[in-house]
């Protein structure tokens, strides 16, 4: 499933920005040429932005909209980036922080919250939760040598494989994909340093290895570059029954020519991830930081190609009740909001 922004949706976000900008352009001139008042001061609002881990591919994105909305906003808004153990972590934070604050977290560990599924405790205060806008999702790759002999999914049985770090989203996954081709028992996987599994695969060591992140993923690519590869896909029946079994992924492809070498699209699995906050938060505010990132998604674009993944029909991905403030600027836009979300 690619995601397409519809064109009159993209039109009128291109159209936000314009005038956001020029709303800018405007802020410190004086009407009919009078100067500018002198005590004129920007009030700055502050808002937390809980990450993940500095080496959480979803870190980086966090820092880059943050920078653009910032900038977008004129200094309306200043988003302070930290450091967090994660998407639970955040989750279980979420009802004791304060009200400016947001954090990446996926549907899937939200609904968990809510239920009192562990790890979590069953506390009303999780249905405060509130989603804003999505970030590029961490989409699995299974990588192997195109002179491997594995042309697809199925072809590994019998073969060694490094699936990711204990406890990844690639690992996760990669077992799930495993037991619905029912060749779980026939793969060798193995547990090494995710840092060395490029050089293993390139050399011939290991037949493959799986990484999930917005692609493309610059590793996967500098392997690509080094070394003919092939990704594989899965079929549409075992995509199917992944994501019936597992609520927290959907169904992706990763385009053809994102990498080189890859001369068709791939049909594969990601987690959806996303910048969610509480109802506590101003209206007001949901609806500047949302306009902000939609109206900087083209500069974010630009300097990484990740961002263009994200399309209005990405917002459905969130998969929980929009804030008021976010739904008000989607409405404006013309994007669709299933109705369980709004």
């Amino acid at each position: 499933m690619i995601l397409r922004r519809g064109r009159a949706a993209s039109a009128w976000l291109l159209a936000c920005g314009i005038a956001l900008t020029l709303a800018h352009g405007r802020a410190g001139a004086a009407s009919n040429g009078a100067a500018p008042a002198k005590d004129h001061k920007v009030t700055t609002t502050q808002v937390s932005v809980r990450a993940g881990k500095s080496d959480n591919p979803n870190f980086a994105l966090v820092r880059q909209f943050s920078e653009a909305i910032a900038l977008a906003t004129n200094g309306s808004f200043a988003l302070d980036v930290k450091e967090s153990q994660g998407t639970v972590q955040n989750v279980i934070d979420a009802p004791k922080d304060a009200v400016n604050t947001t954090f990446t977290a996926s549907r899937s560990v939200v609904m968990r919250a809510r239920h009192g599924a562990q790890p979590f405790k069953r506390d009303r205060a999780y249905n405060d939760i509130r989603a804003l806008f999505p970030l590029p999702a961490q989409t699995v790759h299974w990588i192997v040598r195109q002179d491997s002999g594995v042309a697809s999914m199925a072809d590994l049985a019998g073969h060694t494989f490094v699936p990711g770090p204990n406890g990844s989203v690639s690992q996760r996954i990669t077992l799930s994909a495993l037991q619905a081709l029912g060749i779980e028992k026939s793969v060798q996987l193995l547990d090494i340093d995710i840092a060395a599994a490029p050089d293993a695969v390139m050399s011939n060591k290991v037949s493959g290895l799986a990484m999930a992140g917005s692609f493309p993923i610059p590793r996967i690519a500098d392997i690509a570059k080094a070394t003919p590869i092939r990704i594989l896909g899965l079929p549409p029946s075992i995509i199917k029954k992944m994501v019936a079994a597992d609520d927290s992924i959907i169904p992706q492809t990763i385009p053809k020519s994102t990498y080189p070498s890859l001369d068709a699209d791939v049909a594969t699995v990601a987690v959806p991830v996303g910048i969610y906050t509480t109802r506590h938060m101003s209206n007001a505010t949901a609806y500047a930081l949302t306009k902000a990132f939609w109206s900087q998604l083209g500069p974010l674009a630009e300097k990484n190609p990740a961002w263009r993944a994200i399309t209005g029909e990405a917002v459905a991905t969130l998969g929980i009740t929009l804030h008021p403030g976010a739904l008000r600027f989607y409405k404006e836009a013309g994007i669709a909001v299933p109705a369980a979300m709004r």
